[in-house]
């Protein structure tokens, strides 16, 4: 087995099979995604249709007007068929395809501009509706949806849509007019030509249905091999860390070079049915053109017919079979877009795991008390939280401690309404989390975690984040109060320093010092510290200490912390294993004994002094 092929699993994740056919996508949610996309816009889509319709009425004048200045406008032609003819229809058929010219030229460039008017205010919308769902939807979505699967969703599945809006429908569209009016046209002006040509058409929609199943393997192919690509790509440059660590570049060239010669010959597989596609309809377009002219001509000769009509009749034949390679192209175009069109409408077809309230209930100033009844909660079949009982008063400090996967995370989670219990009822002020609105929640309980995400920006955008109101006397104040204010006027822009990407031009304790100035000016009533000083060392972690103390006055506070010296600042501990309390009590009180948290403090200590 290739390599290639045992990256086909995590390729097929991001990679949608290509059996979004026509019948599937008019029956299925893309359908109703679409339509209504494109509902506010139904009287735009009427005048770009009248633009195309005009066009293609001015187009079509274009072969019976010759046909006209032919026939009636040259007299010789005219006197050798046996009529009187005058120069006056020539110059009238003549002045006619000028005007049908112009017709054309401004019909085009206001469909075009109709069209792309419409495409560019739906992707809008759509971008808008994306980014306001993803936003919306619970953080158990973004945890099994990776982010470079949302990036797609933004980017390429947009782009595929665009690439339908802005060059595939008006190409439908022309072409069915065009296929349809000439037919119609051939037959009215001579049915047995019109026959020679339907003889020889079949030939061409043979090819077409050929080209079509093979250019969707072709697709399909592609589509899986330049994921392939990207996964690698993606993945070797992510961790280009233990990449070069472990002299690993050489082995990625050569996974590398596999499946990029796959992508490179599913690119050769596409071009050459193009190669093929392309010159067979081309060759049977000339073939029917042969054939008319060889009947046509001698049907002229015999009086039959006019010069005019057969070169009318030439003309509009050459039209007729362009329009079929352009709907083959289509199809190729309107394959990606169906399969994005999928893809999105599933997102947004996903509903967020923590709903909004039916009744809302006001929460007015809020004061920070958090009870926990009977509580089960677990991750899709694994119970974390068996059932849990707990009253945390307002204003008092309490710290979560035990060993990895003991469930401390969890309850903080809870508490922030990321998540719903399965059982049981989680209260602020007496008030079910799941009765409140959103924005009152966020705004009576925020978390710290040990990331301390920084936005691109300012340190003063970053510390304003949670309140983007706040004046800039109130960013530096909050900064000043939490030991921040020095360091950050020591940078080269002070408050107006860019941070650059994730706070990468601080340290780790200055990113945490901006993001405790954040919280603080945000307010809130419930603060929960989720290993927010894991990651630090002992010099900045006891400047992120005294900052601490600062940051919990007066407020309920919920800290998860390995370090046992952020619990010493707690007003009570809880030790928690298996999602159960199985200690309550003071910091002094369950140190003085033997149980849990002795054993941890000392494993703590000597691992100090280790």
């Amino acid at each position: 087995m290739t390599v290639a092929d045992s990256w086909r699993g995590v390729a097929t994740e991001q990679v949608d099979d290509v059996t979004a056919s026509l019948s599937q996508f008019l029956r299925g949610r893309s359908r109703r995604l679409l339509a209504a996309l494109l509902r506010p816009y139904k009287r735009e889509m009427w005048k770009a249709f009248g633009f195309i319709l005009a066009f293609n009425l001015a187009s079509m004048a274009g072969p019976f007007l010759v046909k006209l200045g032919i026939d009636r406008g040259i007299p010789p032609l005219v006197k050798a068929a046996g009529g009187s003819g005058s120069p006056r229809w020539l110059l009238l058929a003549v002045g006619l395809l000028a005007l049908a010219g112009i017709v054309q030229a401004l019909t085009d460039m206001a469909f075009t501009l109709k069209v792309g008017h419409i495409g560019q205010d739906v992707l809008y919308d759509l971008r808008g509706q994306l980014f306001d769902h993803f936003q919306s939807l619970s953080l158990s979505f973004h945890e099994r949806y990776t982010s470079g699967r949302v990036i797609s969703r933004l980017t390429s599945d947009v782009d595929a849509i665009s690439e339908l809006l802005a060059g595939g429908l008006d190409v439908l569209v022309w072409a069915l007019l065009t296929m349809v009016s000439v037919a119609a046209l051939m037959v009215i002006l001579d049915p047995g030509l019109a026959l020679v040509v339907f003889a020889i058409f079949p030939l061409v929609v043979a090819v077409t249905i050929w080209f079509r199943i093979n250019a969707t393997r072709a697709y399909r192919s592609i589509r899986e091999a330049v994921a392939l690509v990207i996964v690698h790509f993606v993945e070797s440059l992510g961790g280009i860390r233990a990449v070069q660590a472990f002299r690993r570049e050489g082995r990625n060239d050569e996974i590398f070079q596999e499946v990029d010669d796959r992508y490179r010959r599913a690119n050769m597989w596409s071009s050459r049915l193009s190669a093929i596609y392309g010159p067979a309809v081309k060759m049977l377009g000339n073939l029917s053109v042969a054939a008319v002219l060889l009947i046509g001509g001698s049907r002229v000769l015999k009086g039959e017919i006019t010069v005019g009509v057969l070169a009318a009749f030439l003309l509009y034949l050459r039209r007729f079979f362009d329009p079929v390679q352009d709907l083959s192209q289509f199809y190729n175009t309107f394959q990606s877009a169906a399969a994005a069109l999928e893809k999105l409408s599933g997102v947004l077809e996903e509903e967020p795991a923590v709903a909004p309230p039916e009744i809302p209930v006001p929460l007015g100033v809020p004061r920070g008390d958090i009870t926990f009844e009977s509580v089960r909660f677990g991750y899709r079949e694994a119970i974390v939280i068996p059932g849990l009982d707990l009253h945390i008063p307002a204003g008092q400090t309490v710290a979560l401690v035990g060993e990895t996967g003991a469930g401390k995370s969890t309850v903080a989670r809870l508490i922030a309404r990321f998540y719903d219990p399965n059982e049981g009822r989680i209260a602020l002020d007496g008030i079910d989390l799941r009765d409140l609105m959103v924005p009152d929640l966020r705004r009576a309980i925020v978390m710290v975690t040990q990331e301390s995400f920084l936005f691109s920006g300012s340190v003063a955008d970053n510390i304003a984040f949670g309140r983007p109101t706040a004046t800039r006397h109130e960013i530096e104040e909050a900064a000043r109060v939490l030991g921040a204010h020095e360091f950050i006027s020591a940078l080269p822009e002070g408050f107006d320093t860019d941070v650059r990407k994730r706070g990468g031009r601080l340290s780790a304790g200055q990113r945490q010092l901006v993001a405790f100035a954040r919280a603080f000016l945000a307010d809130p009533a419930v603060l929960i510290l989720d290993e927010a000083t894991s990651s630090l060392d002992i010099p900045s972690e006891r400047l992120v200490q005294r900052a601490l103390r600062t940051l919990l006055a007066e407020r309920t506070a919920v800290i998860i912390a390995h370090r046992l010296s952020t619990v010493e600042i707690a007003d009570r501990v809880l030790v928690i294993d298996g999602g159960r309390i199985v200690e309550d009590g003071t910091p002094a009180d369950l140190m003085s004994g033997t149980g849990r948290y002795h054993d941890l403090h000392q494993a703590w200590l000597d691992s100090l002094a280790s």
